[in-house]
Protein backbone atom coordinates (compact mmCIF):
# COMPACT_ATOMS: atom_id res chain seq x y z
CA UNK A 1 0.00 0.00 0.00
CA UNK A 2 1.45 3.35 -0.94
CA UNK A 3 1.30 6.45 1.19
CA UNK A 4 -1.40 8.90 0.23
CA UNK A 5 0.23 11.91 1.85
CA UNK A 6 3.03 13.81 0.17
CA UNK A 7 4.80 17.12 0.55
CA UNK A 8 5.56 18.84 -2.78
CA UNK A 9 9.31 19.08 -3.18
CA UNK A 10 9.00 22.37 -5.06
CA UNK A 11 7.58 23.99 -1.90
CA UNK A 12 10.19 23.37 0.82
CA UNK A 13 9.15 24.13 4.32
CA UNK A 14 11.83 25.09 6.80
CA UNK A 15 10.71 24.21 10.29
CA UNK A 16 13.83 25.05 12.26
CA UNK A 17 16.75 27.39 11.82
CA UNK A 18 20.25 27.82 13.18
CA UNK A 19 20.89 28.51 16.82
CA UNK A 20 19.95 32.06 17.64
CA UNK A 21 22.92 32.68 19.94
CA UNK A 22 25.64 32.27 17.30
CA UNK A 23 26.17 33.00 13.60
CA UNK A 24 26.04 29.95 11.34
CA UNK A 25 29.27 28.09 10.69
CA UNK A 26 28.14 27.17 7.16
CA UNK A 27 25.71 29.23 5.10
CA UNK A 28 24.31 27.94 1.81
CA UNK A 29 22.47 30.79 0.09
CA UNK A 30 20.42 30.25 -3.07
CA UNK A 31 22.82 27.61 -4.40
CA UNK A 32 22.22 25.86 -7.72
CA UNK A 33 24.43 23.61 -9.80
CA UNK A 34 23.72 22.36 -13.26
CA UNK A 35 25.62 20.20 -15.72
CA UNK A 36 24.50 21.16 -19.20
CA UNK A 37 20.73 20.74 -19.16
CA UNK A 38 20.76 18.62 -16.00
CA UNK A 39 19.99 20.47 -12.76
CA UNK A 40 21.68 18.65 -9.86
CA UNK A 41 20.93 21.23 -7.14
CA UNK A 42 18.25 23.90 -7.43
CA UNK A 43 18.08 27.08 -5.32
CA UNK A 44 18.98 25.51 -1.97
CA UNK A 45 19.43 27.65 1.15
CA UNK A 46 20.14 26.67 4.75
CA UNK A 47 22.41 27.47 7.70
CA UNK A 48 24.40 24.96 9.74
CA UNK A 49 25.75 25.55 13.23
CA UNK A 50 27.77 23.46 15.72
CA UNK A 51 26.54 19.94 16.35
CA UNK A 52 25.60 17.13 13.98
CA UNK A 53 23.53 17.81 10.88
CA UNK A 54 22.26 14.88 8.83
CA UNK A 55 21.91 15.22 5.06
CA UNK A 56 19.39 12.74 3.67
CA UNK A 57 17.99 12.00 0.25
CA UNK A 58 17.57 9.20 -2.28
CA UNK A 59 20.34 8.31 -4.71
CA UNK A 60 20.68 11.04 -7.31
CA UNK A 61 19.04 13.66 -5.08
CA UNK A 62 22.08 15.96 -5.28
CA UNK A 63 23.60 15.30 -1.85
CA UNK A 64 27.16 14.67 -3.03
CA UNK A 65 27.07 17.62 -5.40
CA UNK A 66 25.88 19.80 -2.53
CA UNK A 67 28.64 18.52 -0.24
CA UNK A 68 31.27 19.20 -2.89
CA UNK A 69 30.10 22.81 -3.15
CA UNK A 70 30.09 23.13 0.64
CA UNK A 71 33.73 22.03 0.77
CA UNK A 72 34.89 24.19 -2.14
CA UNK A 73 35.68 21.16 -4.31
CA UNK A 74 33.06 22.27 -6.85
CA UNK A 75 31.91 25.73 -7.90
CA UNK A 76 28.29 26.78 -7.70
CA UNK A 77 26.44 27.68 -10.88
CA UNK A 78 24.62 30.34 -8.86
CA UNK A 79 24.40 31.31 -5.21
CA UNK A 80 27.09 31.35 -2.53
CA UNK A 81 28.53 29.05 0.14
CA UNK A 82 30.42 30.53 3.08
CA UNK A 83 32.09 28.98 6.10
CA UNK A 84 32.96 31.10 9.13
CA UNK A 85 31.83 34.03 7.00
CA UNK A 86 34.37 33.30 4.24
CA UNK A 87 33.80 31.95 0.73
CA UNK A 88 34.74 28.28 0.56
CA UNK A 89 35.91 28.23 -3.04
CA UNK A 90 39.66 28.80 -3.65
CA UNK A 91 40.36 29.48 0.02
CA UNK A 92 43.31 27.26 1.13
CA UNK A 93 43.66 28.80 4.63
CA UNK A 94 40.04 27.86 5.32
CA UNK A 95 40.60 24.27 4.22
CA UNK A 96 42.94 23.75 7.17
CA UNK A 97 39.88 24.04 9.41
CA UNK A 98 37.86 21.46 7.47
CA UNK A 99 38.02 17.67 7.38
CA UNK A 100 36.40 15.99 4.37
CA UNK A 101 35.70 12.29 3.94
CA UNK A 102 34.28 11.47 0.51
CA UNK A 103 31.95 8.58 -0.19
CA UNK A 104 34.32 6.66 -2.43
CA UNK A 105 37.43 5.04 -1.01
CA UNK A 106 40.64 6.83 -1.90
CA UNK A 107 43.47 4.87 -0.30
CA UNK A 108 46.67 3.20 -1.45
CA UNK A 109 46.35 -0.45 -0.52
CA UNK A 110 50.09 -0.96 -0.16
CA UNK A 111 50.32 1.78 2.47
CA UNK A 112 50.24 0.98 6.14
CA UNK A 113 47.37 2.65 7.95
CA UNK A 114 49.74 4.85 9.93
CA UNK A 115 51.55 5.90 6.76
CA UNK A 116 48.23 6.96 5.25
CA UNK A 117 47.27 9.09 8.25
CA UNK A 118 50.79 10.58 8.37
CA UNK A 119 50.54 11.50 4.68
CA UNK A 120 47.22 13.24 5.30
CA UNK A 121 48.81 15.17 8.17
CA UNK A 122 51.69 16.29 6.01
CA UNK A 123 49.30 17.55 3.37
CA UNK A 124 47.70 19.68 6.08
CA UNK A 125 51.07 20.93 7.41
CA UNK A 126 50.34 19.51 10.85
CA UNK A 127 52.85 20.43 13.56
CA UNK A 128 54.04 17.69 15.94
CA UNK A 129 52.96 15.23 13.28
CA UNK A 130 53.61 11.92 15.05
CA UNK A 131 51.64 12.99 18.12
CA UNK A 132 48.75 14.07 15.88
CA UNK A 133 48.84 10.73 14.06
CA UNK A 134 48.79 8.86 17.39
CA UNK A 135 45.81 10.88 18.56
CA UNK A 136 43.80 10.43 15.34
CA UNK A 137 44.39 6.67 15.19
CA UNK A 138 43.47 6.27 18.84
CA UNK A 139 40.23 8.19 18.25
CA UNK A 140 39.10 5.64 15.66
CA UNK A 141 40.34 2.67 17.74
CA UNK A 142 42.77 1.40 15.09
CA UNK A 143 46.07 1.40 17.01
CA UNK A 144 46.36 -2.41 16.86
CA UNK A 145 46.11 -2.43 13.04
CA UNK A 146 48.02 0.78 12.23
CA UNK A 147 51.13 -1.00 10.90
CA UNK A 148 49.22 -3.31 8.54
CA UNK A 149 48.85 -2.61 4.83
CA UNK A 150 45.46 -1.11 4.09
CA UNK A 151 44.62 -3.74 1.48
CA UNK A 152 44.49 -6.25 4.36
CA UNK A 153 41.74 -4.23 6.09
CA UNK A 154 38.04 -4.92 5.89
CA UNK A 155 36.01 -2.14 4.31
CA UNK A 156 34.87 -0.97 7.71
CA UNK A 157 38.49 -0.79 8.93
CA UNK A 158 39.47 1.23 5.87
CA UNK A 159 36.62 3.63 6.60
CA UNK A 160 37.87 4.09 10.14
CA UNK A 161 41.43 4.74 9.02
CA UNK A 162 40.16 7.18 6.41
CA UNK A 163 38.32 8.94 9.22
CA UNK A 164 41.60 9.13 11.16
CA UNK A 165 43.14 10.83 8.14
CA UNK A 166 40.22 13.27 8.15
CA UNK A 167 40.76 14.05 11.85
CA UNK A 168 44.55 14.25 11.97
CA UNK A 169 44.68 18.05 11.67
CA UNK A 170 41.98 18.49 14.35
CA UNK A 171 39.45 20.28 12.09
CA UNK A 172 36.64 22.53 13.34
CA UNK A 173 34.28 21.26 10.62
CA UNK A 174 33.78 17.66 9.48
CA UNK A 175 31.94 16.85 6.24
CA UNK A 176 31.41 13.12 5.88
CA UNK A 177 29.77 11.53 2.84
CA UNK A 178 28.37 8.04 3.61
CA UNK A 179 31.07 7.34 6.23
CA UNK A 180 29.40 4.23 7.65
CA UNK A 181 29.56 2.15 4.46
CA UNK A 182 30.99 -1.26 5.26
CA UNK A 183 31.12 -0.79 9.03
CA UNK A 184 29.99 -3.65 11.26
CA UNK A 185 27.65 -3.06 14.24
CA UNK A 186 30.50 -2.61 16.73
CA UNK A 187 32.25 -0.13 14.44
CA UNK A 188 29.00 1.77 13.93
CA UNK A 189 28.51 2.08 17.68
CA UNK A 190 32.06 3.36 18.12
CA UNK A 191 31.58 5.80 15.25
CA UNK A 192 28.39 7.19 16.80
CA UNK A 193 30.09 7.72 20.15
CA UNK A 194 33.05 9.41 18.48
CA UNK A 195 30.85 11.81 16.51
CA UNK A 196 28.85 12.66 19.61
CA UNK A 197 32.10 13.35 21.48
CA UNK A 198 33.39 15.58 18.67
CA UNK A 199 30.09 17.47 18.51
CA UNK A 200 30.12 17.95 22.29
CA UNK A 201 33.56 19.54 21.89
CA UNK A 202 31.94 22.23 19.71
CA UNK A 203 32.67 20.95 16.22
CA UNK A 204 30.32 21.26 13.27
CA UNK A 205 29.61 17.91 11.61
CA UNK A 206 27.67 17.30 8.40
CA UNK A 207 26.85 13.64 7.88
CA UNK A 208 25.39 12.22 4.68
CA UNK A 209 23.91 8.76 4.94
CA UNK A 210 21.20 6.52 3.53
CA UNK A 211 20.93 4.73 6.89
CA UNK A 212 18.02 6.70 8.20
CA UNK A 213 17.79 5.21 11.67
CA UNK A 214 21.40 6.11 12.43
CA UNK A 215 20.97 9.69 11.29
CA UNK A 216 17.83 9.91 13.39
CA UNK A 217 19.84 8.82 16.45
CA UNK A 218 22.80 11.11 15.74
CA UNK A 219 21.64 14.30 14.10
CA UNK A 220 20.51 17.44 15.89
CA UNK A 221 19.18 18.76 12.57
CA UNK A 222 18.07 16.94 9.43
CA UNK A 223 18.18 18.32 5.88
CA UNK A 224 16.07 16.40 3.35
CA UNK A 225 17.16 16.81 -0.27
CA UNK A 226 14.80 15.60 -2.98
CA UNK A 227 15.38 16.12 -6.70
CA UNK A 228 18.05 18.71 -5.97
CA UNK A 229 15.78 20.78 -3.72
CA UNK A 230 15.48 21.22 0.03
CA UNK A 231 12.25 19.41 0.90
CA UNK A 232 12.38 20.07 4.65
CA UNK A 233 14.80 20.91 7.43
CA UNK A 234 14.87 20.84 11.21
CA UNK A 235 14.79 18.28 13.99
CA UNK A 236 13.07 14.98 13.32
CA UNK A 237 10.13 15.86 15.56
CA UNK A 238 9.81 19.29 13.96
CA UNK A 239 9.69 17.75 10.50
CA UNK A 240 7.06 15.35 11.72
CA UNK A 241 5.05 18.21 13.18
CA UNK A 242 5.23 20.00 9.83
CA UNK A 243 3.30 17.08 8.36
CA UNK A 244 0.54 17.08 10.94
CA UNK A 245 -1.98 18.07 8.31
CA UNK A 246 -1.22 14.80 6.51
CA UNK A 247 -2.87 11.50 7.48
CA UNK A 248 -0.96 9.10 9.69
CA UNK A 249 -1.02 5.35 9.16
CA UNK A 250 -2.00 3.03 12.00
CA UNK A 251 -1.84 -0.74 11.55
CA UNK A 252 -4.28 -2.82 13.59
CA UNK A 253 -4.05 -6.59 14.00
CA UNK A 254 -7.15 -8.36 15.33
CA UNK A 255 -9.17 -11.57 15.04
CA UNK A 256 -11.88 -10.05 12.80
CA UNK A 257 -10.23 -7.54 10.43
CA UNK A 258 -13.19 -7.11 8.07
CA UNK A 259 -15.59 -6.41 10.91
CA UNK A 260 -13.15 -3.95 12.47
CA UNK A 261 -12.58 -2.17 9.15
CA UNK A 262 -16.33 -1.79 8.62
CA UNK A 263 -16.80 -0.38 12.12
CA UNK A 264 -13.73 1.90 12.01
CA UNK A 265 -14.97 3.69 8.89
CA UNK A 266 -17.62 5.36 11.03
CA UNK A 267 -15.17 6.94 13.46
CA UNK A 268 -15.01 10.75 12.99
CA UNK A 269 -11.19 10.76 13.31
CA UNK A 270 -10.71 8.17 10.52
CA UNK A 271 -10.08 9.34 6.94
CA UNK A 272 -9.79 5.93 5.26
CA UNK A 273 -9.46 2.23 6.03
CA UNK A 274 -7.62 -0.42 4.01
CA UNK A 275 -7.24 -4.16 4.39
CA UNK A 276 -3.69 -5.31 3.80
CA UNK A 277 -3.00 -8.71 2.17
CA UNK A 278 -1.46 -9.89 5.45
CA UNK A 279 -4.84 -9.49 7.14
CA UNK A 280 -4.10 -6.35 9.09
CA UNK A 281 -6.23 -3.20 8.97
CA UNK A 282 -4.48 0.06 8.06
CA UNK A 283 -6.27 3.20 9.18
CA UNK A 284 -5.47 6.69 7.92
CA UNK A 285 -6.15 9.44 10.43
CA UNK A 286 -5.17 13.00 11.21
CA UNK A 287 -5.71 12.34 14.91
CA UNK A 288 -3.95 9.15 15.95
CA UNK A 289 -4.57 9.76 19.66
CA UNK A 290 -8.32 9.74 19.11
CA UNK A 291 -8.07 6.56 17.06
CA UNK A 292 -6.02 4.80 19.72
CA UNK A 293 -8.58 5.75 22.37
CA UNK A 294 -11.62 4.87 20.27
CA UNK A 295 -10.46 1.51 18.90
CA UNK A 296 -10.57 -0.46 22.20
CA UNK A 297 -14.11 0.76 22.91
CA UNK A 298 -15.16 -0.02 19.35
CA UNK A 299 -13.63 -3.51 19.47
CA UNK A 300 -15.15 -4.30 22.87
CA UNK A 301 -18.59 -3.30 21.67
CA UNK A 302 -18.28 -5.46 18.54
CA UNK A 303 -16.74 -8.45 20.33
CA UNK A 304 -13.47 -8.08 18.41
CA UNK A 305 -10.17 -9.02 20.04
CA UNK A 306 -7.41 -6.49 19.34
CA UNK A 307 -3.93 -7.96 19.13
CA UNK A 308 -1.81 -4.94 18.18
CA UNK A 309 -2.24 -1.24 17.39
CA UNK A 310 0.90 0.15 15.76
CA UNK A 311 1.46 3.71 14.44
CA UNK A 312 3.57 3.44 11.28
CA UNK A 313 4.73 7.05 10.94
CA UNK A 314 7.03 7.53 13.95
CA UNK A 315 10.36 6.91 12.22
CA UNK A 316 12.44 9.20 10.07
CA UNK A 317 12.14 6.67 7.24
CA UNK A 318 8.37 7.04 7.10
CA UNK A 319 8.63 10.84 7.14
CA UNK A 320 11.19 10.61 4.36
CA UNK A 321 8.81 8.40 2.40
CA UNK A 322 6.10 11.05 2.58
CA UNK A 323 8.49 13.62 1.17
CA UNK A 324 9.85 11.63 -1.76
CA UNK A 325 6.75 9.86 -3.02
CA UNK A 326 4.69 11.39 -5.78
Amino acid sequence: MSAVATMPVDAPREVAGPRADAPPVIRVDGVSRWFGSVVAVSDVSFDIGPGITGLLGPNGAGKTTLLRMMTGLAATSSGTVTMFGQPVRDNPPLYRRVGVMSEHETVYGFMQGREFVRMMGRLRHVEDLEAAVDRAIALVDMADAQHRAMDTYSRGMRQRMRLAGTLVHDPDVLILDEPLNGADPRQRLHFKRLLQQLAADGRTIVLSSHILEEVEELADTVLLIVNGKLAASGGFRAIRAALDQRPYHVRVTCDAPRALAAAAVGLPSVDAVNLDPDGSVVILSRNVSDVQLALPRLARGAGIRLQRVEPLDDSLESVFGYLVEG
